[in-house]
């Protein structure tokens, strides 16, 4: 039985809480909860029946756990799992692993040299849907790729981002394209393959903070294929969908719904036998925006490290949407076309 410690008791929290505290993942619990704000720490703590801490040290110190899940505001996640790495416990960590690209470097280096693994978690790329989206892909049934769109078209109000001070900051948090739509790029990007370059544009519409609440992007792949995000929050007066679309020489799939859960079109010009039990197999209706991938996470981090697997989704592979993402914000401060493999100069992104 794995044990599992919180660091961070906020609003994604309380899924994580969820599945390991009432003993839906299997080989795996909770074991203790940390939050520096007093009354989340003990209103979690007491909820699960677990101790409860205001300090992390403190917790490390009294407690035996084996992984510890960091699900604090994004621009403290280097600070914290540096803190943590010497303690050598494996670490789970909420998407996007870091704001700046030299704190995912010293974060991959620090995981490194303590030997534990780190799992940045990307919960859609283990959505029913995704899964059979990536099976097919691998499979290259698409032929060549032409073009991969992502839709993210939800809505967060001023009083989502009155809920905490660091929401919507350049130096805690960015906005819609590294908070809500983050899966979705590196959907996207998990998909299609390597970027060579972006062009992007944001306005900050309808919310009074920071960072953008709405974005567009144009992206040129390697393998020649284009693509575009468009990511919003400023959809009204609820969330209307999380998408992602690829179309190839061969073949054209769409999965919608609000969390990348519902199958919408899967064409292929070679079918299969199983192509026309697609639609009704692979759709699931979660019951928010978080869909039903954090168990399947879960599952799949307890596999990793009781069995030796590889994980999906380490540090160098959460590094690469950061990398776009820091590319985009950079191009829409400078309106220019920016190349992959670069240094951010212009990007505000994680700047304090």
């Amino acid at each position: 039985m794995l044990k599992f410690a919180l660091i961070g008791c906020g609003r994604v929290a309380k899924r994580h809480a969820e599945l390991l505290g009432l003993g839906q993942i299997a080989g795996a619990r909770l074991a203790a909860v940390c939050d520096h704000v007093e009354d989340r720490a003990r209103a979690f703590g007491e909820k699960y029946g677990v101790p409860w801490y205001v300090d992390m040290h403190a917790m490390m110190a009294a407690e035996t756990v084996d992984v510890v899940s960091i699900l604090t505001p994004s621009g403290l996640h280097a600070e914290h799992l540096l803190a943590v790495a010497p303690y050598r416990k494996h670490v789970v960590l909420e998407k996007p692993m870091a704001l700046t690209l030299d704190d995912a470097d010293a974060m991959i280096r620090a995981c490194a040299e303590n030997e534990i693994r780190l799992f940045v978690v990307k919960q859609n790329r283990f959505n029913v849907p995704v899964q059979k989206l990536r099976e097919a892909m691998e499979a290259g049934r698409f032929g060549r790729l032409v073009l991969g769109t992502v839709r993210v078209r939800w809505c967060r109000p001023q009083s989502y981002y009155d809920q905490d001070a660091w929401r919507g900051t350049w130096a805690f948090d960015g906005g819609v394209l590294t908070n809500q739509a983050s899966h979705h790029i590196d959907l996207l990007e998990w998909m299609v393959g390597e970027v060579e370059s972006v062009f992007a544009k944001s306005t900050t519409a309808l919310v009074n903070i920071e960072a953008e609440d709405t974005a567009v992007v144009t992206l040129k792949f390697r393998n020649g294929a284009l693509g575009i995000i468009e990511a919003t929050t400023a959809a009204r007066p609820k969330d209307l969908e999380g998408s992602i679309s690829i179309l190839g020489e061969r073949g054209s799939v769409e999965i919608g719904g609000f969390a990348v859960n519902r199958m919408k079109a899967w064409n292929f010009v070679e079918s299969q036998s199983d192509d026309d039990d697609v639609m009704e197999k692979f759709s699931v209706n979660p019951p928010n925006v978080y869909g039903f991938g954090h168990q399947a996470y879960y599952e799949h981090v307890v596999d990793c490290i009781r069995n030796g697997k590889q994980h999906l989704v380490d540090g160098l592979e959460g590094r690469k949407s950061l990398e776009l993402i820091s590319a985009i914000y950079e191009s829409i401060e400078t309106g220019r076309e920016v190349r992959l493999r670069f240094k951010p100069d212009r990007c505000k992104l994680g700047i304090r």
